[in-house]
């Protein structure tokens, strides 16, 4: 959000099961061993048990992460199933164990919904992540999985690869490590949960497109070792309202018990008819109406064009602090969620174009449409309604890009803004990893008091040269790179103010950092904000794009640049924390300690 003062995955295999022959099991003898062996397969197949082929040379097109030998599942795009495992030993006694592996995707297949070819890493009998050729990346991204319920065991590390009929996928594994210490390990993306949730909502609106009735749906898993005995739904926009009047409201709830909505009639707890194991799913539904107030706001109407963010209700999240039932905050966001898949249908008058999360179809029937909006890998799922003026381009890398327009919008504006976009999109993509979606939104309404909001492949702007850049900036920090934005607000709006200051040519030259007092700190939360409102975009917006500006002059431009796209492909649709951003800085500085550094800036956690 940016505030108006504007701080602003060769050959291929060929047999389905041409095993090796298992070799003796690595073993760890004491905490700190790495317990799987070849890891980084240089050294043949052995103790790899492998379908023929998986462990083979990569390639100019499909490189290894490291070295010059991959373990290469699918790649066929004919029904197919290649396996590859392991027998390992986990010692007794450690207080962890961590398995980490480098995983690029790539695939053929076009959809942004279904998920056709699929990989699933297991250890022992338990499916501890999965992936498809939704996940396709640029380049490797490390992934990193809590193993610690199996210390102590002996258990088999197995990963599979499917492919459907027909358009490859592939999937390439590159140094697999699992590591054991006498340190817990602290709280991780696995420890997030509820996991993988898939909205499927049907919703009509009346001739305005400022109420809204219909249908939601959620379905989810329980990715914790903790059982998860009820979920919350965080019904943000009723922040807007006057609890117990309301703008959004949830009725017929099926799939669980509801309680008295909480935290200002924003919080509404389900309890499921029994608690859900690890690994286990289920589904929520409920009937849902939205009514738009009046403002040019985030959830607003100005006049007949309506601003409809953050009106769906989505899951909350629980990690190792418990779950977050944060409160709204105007003043920026509050929002926390894990990557999701939203299927959206709305039926509207065909006079209202409705731009939106993801990408659109539209089916005219008589004087309705019919708009059907699928988005795969977002957080959350925006749209507006109203009589807009809509100009589209492509950019020179391909992402679309649709602008619409409000009434007061001139045409050379628009024009302006769709050349700008296309721009930024490009320019954030060489320095990130590219833009992962086919479309992107922008809505300009000069009227917005707040600048400009950010959602995924949506975003609402004033007509600004500055806001537009910082707005597609949080594509990827905050929408790609999560974060939870009530407890840590610089984790994105410091990096994409940062990032519009690189796209722009600002080299921070002048940035100077002057604190207010000893309880100031960039890394404060919402809470600390919206009791220091005056002083919340003058820290977290310029000292916090400062705090990265010196932190480059000080590990110098390259390491900086491989910093940022390293750490953006590491917690690619993940969720990042300060901690995980100072480890990786540490690292990107090489012999430089930081800890000065962090203390200056103050930068803590």
């Amino acid at each position: 959000m940016t505030r108006r003062a504007l701080p602003a995955a060769l050959a291929l295999v060929t047999a389905l099961f041409g095993l090796t022959t298992p070799a003796t099991p690595a073993f760890a003898a004491a905490c700190g061993d790495q317990v799987v062996g070849n890891g980084g397969f240089e050294n043949g197949t052995t103790p790899w048990t492998q379908t023929a082929g998986v462990i083979s040379a990569g390639t100019t097109a499909e490189p290894a992460h490291g070295g010059g030998t991959v373990a290469w599942l699918g790649g066929d795009g004919t029904t197919h199933t290649d396996t590859l495992s392991q027998s390992v030993t986990l010692p007794v006694g450690c207080a962890s164990a961590t398995l980490t592996y480098w995983l690029h995707i790539d695939t053929k297949e076009t959809t942004s919904s279904t998920q056709y070819d699929k990989l699933t890493v297991q250890v022992g009998s338990t499916t501890v992540a999965s992936y498809s050729n939704l996940d396709k990346n640029t380049g490797y991204v490390q992934k990193s999985v809590d193993v610690s319920a199996f210390l102590g065991q002996t258990v088999t590390l197995k990963v599979t690869g499917t492919e459907d009929s027909s358009l490859v996928t592939n999937f390439l594994l590159d140094d697999v490590a699992l590591t054991t210490s006498d340190t817990p390990q602290p709280p991780a993306d696995g420890t997030r949960t509820p996991t993988s949730p898939k909205y499927a909502v049907n919703l009509t609106s009346n001739a305005a497109g400022d109420t809204w009735t219909g249908h939601e749906s959620v379905t989810f898993t329980n990715g914790a070792p903790t059982a998860l005995p009820e979920v919350y739904l965080r019904l943000w926009d009723n922040a807007h309202g006057s609890c117990p009047a309301t703008p959004i409201t949830v009725t017929n709830v099926s799939g669980g018990t509801p309680s008295a909505l909480s935290v200002n009639c924003t919080a509404l707890k389900i309890t499921l008819p029994a608690p859900l194991a690890q690994g286990q799913s289920a589904t929520v539904g409920f009937d849902l109406g939205i009514v738009v107030p009046s403002g040019a706001d985030r959830f607003g109407h100005d006049g007949a064009y309506n601003m409809i963010g953050n009106a769906l209700p989505v899951l909350a999240v629980r990690d190792g602090a418990g779950w977050h039932l944060d409160p709204y905050t105007n003043n920026g966001e509050s929002f926390y969620a894990v990557i999701s898949d939203f299927d959206v249908t709305l039926t509207h008058p065909t006079s209202l174009l409705t731009p939106a999360t993801g990408t659109s179809t539209e089916t005219v029937s008589g004087s309705n449409t019919v708009t059907h909006a699928t988005a795969a890998n977002v957080r959350e799922f925006a749209w507006a309604a109203g009589p807009f003026s809509k100009i589209s381009g492509t950019s020179a890398k391909g992402f679309k890009v649709n602008v619409y327009g409000t009434s007061g919008i001139s045409s050379s504006s628009a024009s302006s803004m769709l050349t700008l976009a296309k721009d930024a999109l490009d320019v954030h993509s060489g320095r990130f990893g590219d833009y992962p979606y086919q479309e992107m939104d922008v809505v300009l309404d000069n009227n917005f008091w707040f600048g400009g909001m950010e959602y995924p492949g949506f975003v609402l702007d004033l007509v600004s040269n500055v806001a537009l850049p910082h707005e597609l900036a949080h594509q990827w920090f905050y929408g790609i790179v999560g974060n939870d934005e009530y407890n840590s607000p610089w984790l994105d709006e410091s990096f994409t103010d940062y990032a519009t200051d690189l796209y722009r040519g600002v080299t921070g030259s002048g940035c100077g950092i002057t604190w207010q007092s000893s309880a100031e700190k960039l890394s404060n939360s919402m809470a600390y904000w919206d009791a220091h409102s005056s002083r919340y975009s003058t820290v977290v917006y310029n000292y916090g794009k400062c705090t990265l500006h010196d932190l480059r002059r000080l590990i110098g431009d390259t390491a900086m640049a491989n910093l940022l796209k390293s750490y953006a492909q590491s917690h690619w649709y993940g969720v990042s924390t300060t901690a995980d951003f100072k480890a990786a800085a540490q690292a990107a500085a090489g012999s430089t300690d930081l800890t000065s550094f962090w203390a200056s800036h103050r930068v803590e956690g």
